[in-house]
């Protein structure tokens, strides 16, 4: 994750745990007093994110994608938002069963054979 989508990430953020409108100028404003440094066309795309997407499945789900160390981050901050946040968490967590692969063994070759 780059630094300009770090710095949005956490603007929206913040403006959605502050129910706040989110709009480009908005998140503009955030990143620009956190003396973070971005072009300006990455405002527009994460307010037309908030638009089109429930911010909430987004932070709720982020580790479902299987992200990296910043994805972490993500569910700590969902959780001190409030008690519901926390309890939906678990309830999204829901083990899937993969088929058994079979093995070269059990068709009576393999590859070494």
């Amino acid at each position: 994750m780059s630094v300009a989508e770090l710095a949005c990430s956490y603007a929206l953020m913040i403006l959605y745990d502050d129910g706040i409108p989110i709009t480009a100028d908005k998140i503009s404003a955030l990143v620009k007093s956190a003396n973070v440094d971005i072009e300006g066309y990455w405002y527009g795309l994460f307010a037309k994110l908030a638009e089109k997407r429930n911010i909430e499945d987004l932070i709720l789900n982020a580790g479902a994608s299987g992200g990296g160390a910043p994805v972490a981050a993500v569910p700590a901050a969902a959780a001190g938002g409030g008690g519901a946040a926390a309890a939906a968490a678990p309830a999204a967590e829901e083990k899937k069963e993969e088929p058994k692969e079979e093995s070269d063994d059990d068709m009576g070759f393999s590859l070494f054979d």
